[in-house]
């Protein structure tokens, strides 16, 4: 009976001190989700759910709780000014603030103030507006990401002059760059779901003391739908169904998602799927990006059809389809488990820039596709919050993922049709902490272990008999491994500055097997093993002379340790020439510093800078190299000049990022990024020559207007021209993706388009979505791009909310 009491006292309790606070846009009175909420003493945070909900309970007789969310003013208020406003907030919508929250980005819940770094944050309304394709598209959102494209499958984002295996993508956490990440263009990015995104933040510079290899110029965290509890008896059900069509590739678009929420359990689900047809480019701009013809097999005979509609950029369709399942289980206040699972997989789908090659005065490929790319990812975080001597918060992220990836070719005329499969699986173990060591000081510190284990498989099949034959694979056999430790100091030196060191330890390990190789190419050693330490480290402060007012600096240093695309591969990096394995790799190391400065002029003008110098050195690039003596060998039939990846170069990239926005009567505002950048790099002569991944001037500008249920932008996104001198050597030769200068010479235009978005609410379920992209229908392409943009695309899209 005693127990009785004792659990129907403590039932008694938890409903007297559970409280519900309610959050809502001051002129729409819509309840705002993924509000964030903290307070550093006691040390709490929430988010608000679909309702604009929360439980504070844990805030109770906090004197300083911060209320915050992109694009509104940010309000601290204690408990007692929430109690007597009923618990009640009403966010004011602004443009002009300086702070940002960091949800992923630097893997804690961290506000702008506290992070020297230059972080953007893209959240799901200006996707929603945008009503963007891919995940690649996703990035172009923000201004301050060049996206390349050598397929309409595909998308390579450029930051501040770096790009591919030089930048790191994140996945709720968890790093998906794998060990065959080459210096190519990727496409890997479009395995995520938009849809399925929360938020996307993306750091600017180093971030190797905490994500380790490859985040030599940014990192790309990419938060996920995160399911949400019931904060009351009643079972939390909401979601969204999505619907759209687009006409410059005739894309048929399809998602849904539901969030079921109890109490300690909750469960969401999601299902995307896309459709699109070849991309139709615009009717004026060069000609020389028009292909008028396609390649067809009919009766065991390859043909070459000239088009009907010469704008359609034949083979460039493909379809998608992505799913996700979370789980989330919090049994107390203080420790809760999260389960994910997600999965990608697309069509098979041409590259298009290699069905632009000619050889002899007539298509070099018959076929040039990749296959399928498939992507899982099993993921189970444990988070814990205590009050002890070694943490506050502990973090545990177990990871499971697997990757799949082919490349399919065959020449024109030819019946032997070659395949090279990829198969990655990679484990990673993430234990993160987070301590105060006093009310100014803060420490987050942890260690990480990778494993990726990468299986490679070449086959030549003859297509007239179905015949197969082992062929020689891209990549060896190999796994690749890196263990290490970092720590991360955080002061609040006063209360105008703010100053943030860390340190971190990386041995990487590569061991590789060539054996299945040695039929096909004379190499001089059959195994190749790399192990090699890497310290990193940065060092930065940011101060704030006043509210409107902000000043931030970073030094910091990242690095990249060879991987199996380095050290193994295998391919025809460009007509005559091809590219060999070589095992004699160190790490490359980059050093940078950035200074940001941002004003608001009185409350309607906020103008933010940041200027940037990145110096790469023992650059791992391609240059000529000998296999067994020889400089030249015969591959694929032609005479081709041996290459390798070798740590040859040393590389500098320096440039300012500059935004604008401007706060307007009625409802009017303005908004621009620019972004301009220089990278040079070390050629074979030891002169110096244009880097590869610096992109040209480009920018985006804006006016928008936003109504209670109406949010309407016009815009215009354009790039500078670059010039057959300022392309990197590595570019002047690639007929099939420039356009001719009056010297005949390849050259990559400056481009502008006109675009129009407007979203409505029809009604508190129903939302439309219109636009018009590329008003005026011009032909263009983004820098080092394959394939052209689309041409004037509209869209319409219908969303319900429930």
């Amino acid at each position: 009976m005693k127990n009785i009491i004792l659990l129907l006292l403590f039932g008694v309790a938890n409903t007297v001190f559970s409280q519900t606070i309610t959050v809502k846009d001051l002129d729409t009175n819509k309840p705002l989700e993924l509000v964030t909420l903290i307070s550093k003493n006691p040390k709490s945070y929430i988010i608000t759910n679909v309702k604009g909900q929360a439980d504070i309970s844990a805030f109770k007789e906090t004197e300083k709780i911060e209320i915050r969310i992109l694009g509104y003013r940010a309000v601290v208020k204690s408990y007692s000014e929430l109690e007597s406003d009923n618990f009640e907030v009403l966010l004011e919508m602004s443009n002009l603030n300086l702070d940002e929250i960091v949800i992923s980005g630097t893997r804690w819940n961290q506000t702008s103030d506290d992070v020297p770094s230059k972080v953007i944050s893209i959240s799901s309304k200006d996707v929603a507006l945008q009503n963007i394709q891919t995940a690649a598209d996703l990035l172009s959102v923000s201004g301050k990401v060049y996206v390349q494209k050598s397929q309409q499958g595909g998308g390579s984002p450029m930051i501040r002059g770096f790009a591919t295996n030089r930048l790191l993508y994140v996945v709720d956490g968890i790093r998906m760059n794998t060990a065959i990440y080459r210096s190519g263009n990727l496409q890997n990015i479009i395995s995520l779901d938009p849809f399925a995104t929360e938020n996307t933040e993306v750091l600017f510079g180093p971030g190797s003391v905490i994500y380790g290899s490859d985040a030599i110029g940014g990192v790309m965290s990419f938060q996920t739908l995160t399911p949400q509890l019931s904060i009351s008896d009643d079972l939390l059900i909401s979601g969204k169904a999505i619907t759209r069509y687009s006409s410059a590739n005739n894309e048929k678009t399809a998602h849904f998602d539901v969030n079921i929420g109890w109490e300690k359990w909750a469960s969401i689900t999601s299902f995307s799927a896309w459709d699109f047809d070849h991309l139709k480019q615009g009717s004026n701009g060069p000609d020389d990006y028009l292909k008028s013809y396609y390649v067809t097999r009919q009766s065991d005979v390859d043909n070459i059809i000239t088009q009907d509609d010469p704008l359609l950029q034949i083979p460039s369709a493909y379809s998608q389809m992505n799913v996700m399942q979370k789980i989330l289980f919090k049994p107390n206040e203080k420790l809760n488990f999260q389960y994910g699972f997600h999965y990608s997989e697309t069509s098979p789908y041409g590259r298009y820039d290699r069905h632009n090659r000619i050889r002899e005065g007539t298509a070099r490929y018959a076929e040039w596709n990749y296959g399928p790319q498939k992507w899982m990812m099993n993921n189970l975080k444990i988070v814990h919050d205590d009050d002890n001597v070694v943490y506050d918060q502990v973090i545990l992220n177990l990871t499971f993922q697997s990757f799949e990836e082919s490349r399919i070719d065959r020449s024109l005329n030819k019946n032997e049709r070659s395949t090279n499969t990829e198969q990655v699986e990679a484990y990673s173990v993430n234990l993160d902490f987070k301590k105060s060591t006093g009310v100014k000081n803060t420490l987050y510190y942890g260690a990480e272990y990778v494993l990726n284990d990468v299986n490679s498989v070449g086959q030549v099949t003859d297509i007239s008999t179905g015949e197969n034959e082992i062929a020689p694979s891209r990549y060896p056999n190999a796994n690749w491994s890196s263990i290490a430790v970092y720590l991360n100091d955080a002061l609040k030196a006063s209360d105008k500055l703010t100053l943030q060191a860390g340190l971190r330890y990386n041995q990487f390990n590569l061991d590789a097997d060539f054996t299945g190789s040695l039929d096909f190419y004379p190499f001089p050693f059959k195994k190749a093993n790399i192990n090699n330490g890497a310290l990193t480290g940065s060092i930065g402060g940011v101060y704030r002379p006043s509210e409107k007012w902000v000043i931030s600096t970073n030094f910091g240093t990242a690095f990249r340790s060879p991987n199996v695309d380095d050290v193994g591969k295998v391919f025809d990096s460009e007509p005559g020439a091809v590219t060999v394995p070589n095992p004699d790799l160190d790490a490359e190391y980059a050093y940078n510093f950035d200074l940001g400065i941002a004003k608001v002029f009185g409350d309607f003008i906020k103008i933010d800078m940041t200027g940037y110098y990145t110096i790469l050195r023992n650059a791992l690039v391609r240059r000529n190299f000998q296999l067994n003596g020889q400089s030249s060998i015969l591959y694929d039939g032609e005479m081709s000049q041996v290459q390798a990846i070798q740590n040859a170069a040393k590389a500098n990239v320096y440039g300012v990022q500059v935004g604008l926005e401007v706060k307007l009567p009625a409802g009017f505002s303005i908004s621009s990024d620019l972004n301009y950048q220089i990278g040079e790099e070390e050629l074979d002569d030891g002169k110096t020559g244009a880097s590869r991944h610096s992109a040209p001037l480009f920018g985006i500008s804006r006016l928008n207007f936003k109504a209670e249920s109406l949010s309407l932008q016009f815009y215009t996104a354009y790039q500078g021209e670059r010039k057959f001198e300022d392309l990197a050597v590595s570019e002047q030769g690639k007929d099939e993706i420039y356009a001719k200068d009056t010297n005949g010479n390849n050259y990559s235009p400056s481009w502008h388009t006109l675009n129009i978005k407007t979203m409505y609410d029809l009604t508190e379920t129903f939302t439309v979505n219109a636009g018009i992209e590329n008003l005026t229908d011009q032909r263009y392409r983004q820098y080092s791009s394959g394939i052209s943009a689309p041409g004037r695309n509209f869209i319409l899209s219908l969303r319900a909310n429930f």
